[in-house]
This record gives structure tokens, C-alpha cells and sequence, in this order.
């Protein structure tokens, strides 16, 4: 069998490691992720241990689709009776890229149409179509002229561990902090500190790696409601998951320091913490990360966070002119602000958006002092604005990644 496991850009190669020491068979990085090759179990096992993995797709057929005609014929073709029942619930999921076929919502129905014809032929029924919570997910991918039919392991993306109480804005996915803790190389024995924790994912997730505690193991997953679950492969999981319980630290080797100026931020990673099973783990403190300072007796370790970017787009000439506002102020008259035909922004936001940005420049030139402290410690921080580069100076490592849209930069420093 083979399987393609999708990740956030960037990361693939912290995901090709990742899969390759579960000893996984045939481990290829791909564009958007890792192809492997195994028995369903080695499907399963990518569910349960990986932390960078967005979703587990498990291959079913890949054939020539130019037209909807032959997309339908090459999905009915596929044995579907060996993953669905006509009291199974489905749901089908398409990209399209470079292809003939222009419309993924149509490629989708002609999809489903081919799975249920083929069912109720060879049953005598039709399983119904659910697409909010289908207990079998169908995803369709189209590159020019071929089609991949898939099923998604997961169900709902590998990122949702099911830890996620607390909330705070903008939270870091739980795959990309794994994949920012993999791609700076967070030494797991030492100490570590996130001194902007927002609710906490950074921390909990090296919490959970540092005691070799399965992402998987507090959520369900997609498979578990497939028919073919029932029976061997339900014991081949639930051995899984023992083992995984087994090989789990009983607390953390170093301290974790989770740390933030608002009061809210630390509530939402309490709960959070707590949810993932790691809370004794954590230490809890309030204060301004420029005021940060090295604790006595500390052993070195790694300092880890994902500071404000401030303008949400990464080094687009004139953003850092818009301000968040994004228009007109409630009241203007129309065309207020046009320059030589060109919409300007109001004075008033070109003035706020300036004092936000000097605020933002003296946040990072006082963060930079503050890990200047720490002597013998690592730093990895996840940019999104070219000022905190600056302020940092040069990194040893420098990555390219995506927070969701927003293009962003791995940086890591040895702090001398």
C-alpha cells in the first residue's frame, strides 16, 4: 500500500525524518509532503506518532482522468466494498491542478456519483452521502491529465490532538510548533522557554515530544469508523497504542517555562496543558519578555517562541504603510485619501500604522537584548516581520516556512 502524509510548506523535510525513524518503508519527500509504503498498519502508526503530518492518505488508485467521462469510469472501477457498506457514510474532497477539469465541486460529484453506482450494484444499495462528519473521507487529486484517489486516514487534520481549550488569537497550528521545534533542533533534555507563549503550544508540544508521549494517543482518528476497523485491525491498534503508552516518560527531564505578559494568554495554556496531560511539566510565569533573564542555577538550553509579526504580510512593499485598519475609517467621504488616482490610506492610519510599527521595532530591539543574557543558550524564533531579523542579527539557520498564508522565516541563534 502506499500512503502520502501532507504537511504544512516548508516542513516536508522535518516529516521525510520523522516517518524515516518510525522505520517506515520507501520514505520520499514530495511536493506539499512524504510518500511511504506499508501495510495498514504502517498508516496507523503514522497517525498515532507523527507531529508534523497535517493528514495520512492511504492511495487507492491513480489513473488517466482528462475528462469528467473517464474520471467517473476510473473511479467506478475501484473496488469500493472493501472500505465501504451501503450503511456507510461518505464524503468526497477534490483539488484540481493543471487540469481539463475546471471545477473541483464538479469533479467531486462525478466522484461520489462513480462510488455509489458501484456499490449498489454489487450490493443492492446506495450509502449515503454525509459530507460534515462522513464516516469514510474520499480526497481526489487531479495533476494535469492524472487522478489519485485517496482515503484519509485521519479524519479531522493531525493537528487538532484534541488538547485545544484554551483559545488565544491567532494560535500556532500544533503541527508547524512540532515542526519549528524539529527544524531549530530543540534539544529535548535540556531546559526551554517560551517567553511569548500565547496559549501554549510551543511548550506543550515539546512537552509531549520530551516525554515521548504520542501526539495521537487523546484523539480519535478517521479509520476507527471504517468497516474493515472491525476485528484484527482494531487489536493491532489498540496494541499500538499500549505500546505507545509504555514508551512514555513519566515527566520531563528539564524544566519548561511557559511565559507571557497577559494574564489571559497563561489561562488559555494552563487548560491547555492540562487537556494534554503535561501540565506538572510546565512552569507558569507573567512577565514582559524584555525583562527576561537567565535563572540562577539553570542549566543552558533553548529559547523558543513565535513573536508578534505585526502586519500579517512578510515584506510586501508598503504594508508596513497600511496599518490594520485596511481602509477608510467609518464616516469618510468617498474618495477621501485618493492620491493622483491611487487609494491612499488616511493620514490618521498612516500615522497610527508608523507608531505601531516603532512599538514593534523596540519589542524586538529589547527581546534582542534580553536573550543577549543568555549566554550558552540556543534561540529559535519564528519571524514573520524583516525588523526582527534585523534587530536579532545574523542566524546560523535560517528556514522558509508557511503559517497558514503568511510567509515566514525559522531563525536560530547560538546565544554567545
Amino acid at each position: 500500500m502506499k500512503y502520502f502524509a501532507t504537511c504544512a510548506k516548508g516542513t516536508e523535510g522535518a516529516l521525510r525524518r520523522e516517518l524515516s525513524a518510525l522505520r517506515l518503508h520507501a520514505v520520499r519527500g514530495e511536493q506539499g509532503g512524504v510518500s511511504f509504503e506499508g501495510k495498514l498498519e504502517a498508516g496507523l502508526a503514522a497517525c498515532l506518532h507523527s507531529r508534523v503530518a497535517m493528514r495520512v492518505l492511504l492511495e487507492l488508485a491513480r489513473f488517466p482522468a482528462g475528462d469528467a467521462a473517464s474520471l467517473y469510469d476510473g473511479a467506478r472501477a475501484v473496488d469500493w466494498s472493501a472500505w465501504l457498506t451501503t450503511r456507510t457514510t461518505l464524503a468526497v474532497e477534490s483539488t484540481l491542478r493543471d487540469s481539463g477539469l475546471t471545477h473541483s465541486g464538479y469533479a467531486a460529484l462525478k466522484v461520489k456519483d462513480a462510488v455509489v453506482d458501484a456499490l449498489r450494484d454489487k450490493l443492492g444499495a446506495r450509502p449515503d452521502v454525509d459530507p460534515k462528519d462522513p464516516d469514510v473521507r474520499i480526497v481526489l487529486h487531479v495533476a494535469g491529465d492524472e487522478a489519485t484517489l485517496s482515503l484519509d486516514l485521519a479524519g479531522e487534520p493531525l493537528h487538532r490532538r484534541g488538547y485545544r481549550s484554551g483559545m488565544t488569537p491567532a494560535p500556532l497550528k500544533e503541527t508547524l510548533a512540532a515542526a519549528v521545534l524539529a527544524l531549530g533542533g530543540v534539544d529535548r533534555e535540556r531546559p526551554f522557554i517560551d517567553p511569548m507563549c500565547g496559549s501554549g503550544t510551543l511548550a506543550i508540544e515539546h512537552a509531549l515530544a520530551a516525554r515521548r508521549i504520542a501526539p495521537g494517543l487523546g484523539r480519535p482518528f478517521g479509520f476507527q469508523r471504517w468497516p474493515a476497523y472491525r476485528g484484527a485491525l482494531q487489536s493491532t491498534w489498540d496494541r499500538m497504542k499500549e505500546e505507545a503508552r509504555r514508551a512514555a516518560l513519566p515527566a520531563a527531564p528539564a524544566p519548561i517555562v511557559a511565559r507571557d505578559l497577559f494574564t489571559k494568554a497563561l489561562d488559555a495554556a494552563r487548560k491547555n496543558a492540562a487537556a494534554a496531560g503535561v501540565l506538572a511539566d510546565l512552569r507558569f510565569e507573567r512577565g514582559d519578555v524584555r525583562d527576561l533573564a537567565p535563572e540562577p542555577g539553570m542549566a543552558p538550553g533553548t529559547l523558543c517562541m513565535n513573536p508578534p509579526y505585526g502586519e500579517r504580510l512578510m515584506g510586501k512593499p508598503g504594508d508596513e504603510e497600511r496599518g490594520r485598519a485596511g481602509g477608510a475609517p467609518r464616516g469618510a467621504r468617498p474618495g477621501a485619501g485618493r492620491r493622483g488616482g491611487r487609494e491612499e490610506p488616511p493620514a490618521f492610519d498612516r500615522r497610527a500604522a508608523h507608531v505601531s510599527q516603532l512599538k514593534l521595532e523596540g519589542l524586538y530591539r529589547g527581546m534582542a537584548e534580553a536573550l543577549g543574557r543568555f549566554h550558552g543558550w540556543s534561540a529559535v524564533l519564528l519571524s514573520g516581520n524583516p525588523h526582527l531579523d534585523a534587530a536579532m542579527g545574523r542566524a546560523e539557520v535560517r528556514h522558509r516556512l508557511w503559517n497558514g498564508p503568511l510567509e515566514v522565516r525559522l531563525l536560530r541563534y547560538r546565544l554567545r
